[in-house]
């Protein structure tokens, strides 16, 4: 069975104000005082943020669980030195994001000017073990349309600078600003894959294959195909449920590769446009259906993701656990459904990022 990893990014915040805090340095620095070479917590590019990393599962039940021991860790850390912890993708209140100390992310504020200073958003992604090069670039080629449907369900990320961005997941649009960010073309071989990274390398545009951001890739670190495209959920259940249907994602796709199957190609415009879409409603509209391109509302495309990978859910004993969180989602609504929620009650973006990193540990 395919183990599965989680990434997740957190923002630091006040516990009193809400207000986001430049603690990530202080927080690691105490994680690996009490927690010497678990190495779980690591550095990200804005201070206001730290990031954890699961190891590899292949029981979702046991992700869903060191998920939350992560998360619940990680909150632990921030409060001993003041602040604490909210899976929230992007910050409700105004923010001015510092970038850290590091010759990296100097260097990335150098070439991207404001998009680096700018980009204080959290998401999430999810590693998917493949059995080589070869599998990982056909399922990375037949995954590309349902990837929308990943963001709409993650969606955490409603407000922008403390005003309502009008998008369920403005995080996605935040990330867009990188010049090798979103979807791409086929590649249907590794060699050109790896061609294609590495001519992207050679511009000079982006530093090294670290910064490689296609909604999806191969890791450069493991075995694996790292999958982008969502928000960090608030619930960290909702973060579980995407990394289920991720594997189940690839395991259809490797599937259908090793059946001969030829992947869809809808041109990487409307991959653009259905990334827009999911990006813009969420849970609470209109999605582009991976399989025709046209509008439809978005419990008719969650179930058609629901059908495309039922055979793997299945064979995965995943099948009761997607359903259920899926039907969740859609009765209860996602973290961007959540948070506007909770402003129309507290009338203050205080009280929902307050309210959320509550949410953050459930």
């Amino acid at each position: 069975m395919r183990t599965v990893g989680v990434e997740e990014e957190l923002l630091l915040v006040d516990p009193e104000t809400g207000e986001p805090r430049a603690m990530s340095a202080a927080v690691l620095a105490r994680a690996e005082r009490e927690d010497a070479g678990q190495d779980v917590f690591e550095k990200e590019l804005h201070e206001q943020m730290v990031e954890f990393a699961t190891h590899p599962q292949s029981s979702m039940e046991r992700l869903h669980a060191e998920i939350s021991r992560c998360r619940k860790e990680a909150a632990g850390h921030a409060e001993e030195i003041g602040c604490t912890v909210a899976a929230l993708a992007t910050s409700p209140l105004p923010v001015s994001p510092a970038v850290g100390v590091n010759e990296r992310y100097r260097w990335m504020e150098r070439q991207y000017g404001i998009a680096t200073r700018e980009q204080l958003v959290l998401g999430c992604h999810v590693h998917v073990s493949v059995e080589s090069d070869e599998e990982g670039v056909a399922v990375l080629d037949r995954l590309r349309p349902w990837l929308a449907v990943l963001t709409a369900l993650s969606a955490n990320s409603p407000f922008w600078q403390g005003k309502d961005s009008g998008y369920a997941s403005y995080r996605s649009r935040v990330w867009q600003r990188w010049p090798s960010a979103g979807p791409t073309e086929l590649f249907e071989t590794p060699e050109r894959y790896h061609r294609r990274v590495a001519d992207m390398v050679a511009t000079g545009v982006i530093l090294d294959e670290g910064m490689i951001y296609f909604d999806a890739r191969l890791s450069e670190r493991y075995p694996t195909v790292e999958v982008r495209v969502s928000d960090v959920a608030l619930h960290a259940e909702t973060a579980a449920l995407v990394a289920t249907l991720t594997r189940a994602l690839v395991e259809t796709a490797a599937r259908e590769w090793r059946d001969g199957r030829e992947p869809v190609d809808p041109g990487v415009s409307l991959l653009r446009l259905s990334a827009w879409q999911a990006a813009r409603s969420g849970l609470t509209g209109e999605l582009l259906h991976p399989e025709t391109m046209r509008r439809m509302p978005a419990e008719a495309v969650v179930r058609a993701l629901l059908d495309h990978v039922a055979d793997a859910l299945v064979d995965h004993g995943d099948l009761d656990r997607a359903r259920e969180g899926c039907a969740r989602l859609l009765r209860d609504g996602n973290g961007a459904i959540i948070q506007r929620a909770l402003l129309e009650r507290t009338e203050s973006l205080r009280d929902v990022v307050t309210e959320c990193v509550r949410h953050t540990q459930e």
